[in-house]
């Protein structure tokens, strides 16, 4: 029996596996499978490019399917970063054009933030199976055979970041050589080898920057490459709505509004249906076991109040006499026809109704049929109700 296929013979390439299977974050169940469809031989037409991977790999069908993998791109900044770190020791640039990668410069751009090899979301999948699993078999075949490039010319890493060889080579040689007319440019200092305990609390701490102001509004969510596996229940437009939730929640606890948690049940149900249409707060209500009637004229009340609106809604509660009877006379004085009738928070006289709140504030109500709708934001006065 011919021994076992490996991945990674130089110690490079040996990396990529292992980030690939620790640092990643890619599921382990998966991973063990492509393994296998790697060594089958299944993955044909490899291709990589600047920041991509592209293969056909071979399952239970006739065609093959067709694997794109992206690898985020370093920013300009970040090149600039990745090229000074290369740039602090002659013998970094000499390696990679022997064919080497030195393990130094690999620690060090980490260490500075530029990681040459794949960390946790770096990789985005593409494939035309039908498995929902991220990744795949197919895609995790792939995964492996990258190791192969990259066996083969450590300047891979370099490549699925953005930049070709000779990009790098080119800013590499002008970054050493200077223009007509100038000085010969130095190369970067050493990294800093820090303070020594004493040195450090002896310093004087500097002012503690001041917080950037909050966002105007929530960031939108990220986009999902594929959804859960059917048995969850879940999609991937469900997941990105919880996100963008979640998101809208926190820029509220920024700005000092009501946190989920000082929330009931029903309020972060009229909460989350207010920001959706029709038909997806309908969608909600069946979902969370409410009629879909009852929530729409619920998320109505939170949008026109909030808290407040939803309460002066659905609650009815005995304050004093004082409050409705300053009410009554509001109303007597307004000229409106009928006579104001009071029953515990609520004065109506017609089609106007004005429901007192526990938090000491007036709301107004107009008749909608059979039914009564929160009619604006409220009010400390009812005289500011009335007119």
């Amino acid at each position: 029996m011919p021994p076992r296929r490996n991945f990674g013979r130089t110690w490079w390439g040996r990396a990529w596996v292992e980030a690939l299977e620790q640092r990643a974050k890619l599921d382990p169940n998966r991973l063990p499978r492509g393994r296998t469809y790697a060594r089958k031989g299944t993955v044909s037409e490899l291709d990589v490019g600047a920041g991509a991977v592209r293969a056909l790999v071979r399952g239970s069908r006739p065609q093959p399917y067709r694997v794109t993998i992206t690898m985020r791109a370093f920013t300009d900044g970040e090149w600039d970063t990745l090229l000074g770190v290369v740039g602090t020791q002659l013998g970094h640039a000499a390696a990679l054009l022997d064919g080497e990668l030195p393990g130094a410069l690999t620690e060090q751009a980490r260490e500075a933030g530029v990681d040459l090899l794949p960390g946790p979301g770096d990789l985005r999948p593409r494939c035309s199976c039908p498995d929902s699993a991220n990744p795949c078999k197919h895609v995790a075949a792939v995964y492996y055979l990258v190791a192969d490039e990259v066996d083969r010319d450590p300047f891979t890493l370099f490549l699925l970041r953005g930049r070709p060889r000779a990009d790098v080579l080119a800013e590499l040689r002008a970054r050493r050589s200077p223009a007509r007319g100038e000085k010969p440019k130095l190369l970067p200092k050493p990294a800093d080898e820090g303070l020594t305990p004493r040195a450090a609390y002896a310093r004087r701490p500097g002012a503690i920057p001041a917080l950037p102001a909050p966002p105007r509004v929530p960031g939108p969510p990220a986009v999902l490459d594929l959804d859960p596996p059917p048995s969850t229940g879940w999609t991937a437009a469900a997941l990105s709505a919880l996100a963008a939730d979640a998101a809208s929640l926190a820029r509220d606890l920024l700005v000092g509004g009501v946190t989920a948690a000082e929330l009931t049940f029903e309020e972060d149900l009229a909460r989350r249906a207010a920001g959706r249409s029709g038909t997806e707060a309908a969608a909600l209500a069946t979902a969370a076991g409410v009629a879909p009637r009852d929530l729409a004229r619920w998320a109505q009340a939170w949008r026109e109040a909030g808290r407040g609106g939803l309460a002066a809604l659905r609650e009815s509660w005995q304050p004093g006499p004082g409050p409705l009877a300053a009410a009554a006379a509001v109303l007597a004085d307004a000229g409106l026809p009928g006579t104001p009738q009071t029953w515990r928070n609520r004065l109506t006289q017609g089609d106007l109704q004005l429901r007192y709140g526990r938090d000491s504030r007036w709301y107004r109500f107009v008749r909608a049929g059979a039914e009564w709708r929160l009619d604006g934001p409220p009010s400390a006065s009812p005289l500011e109700l009335v007119y």
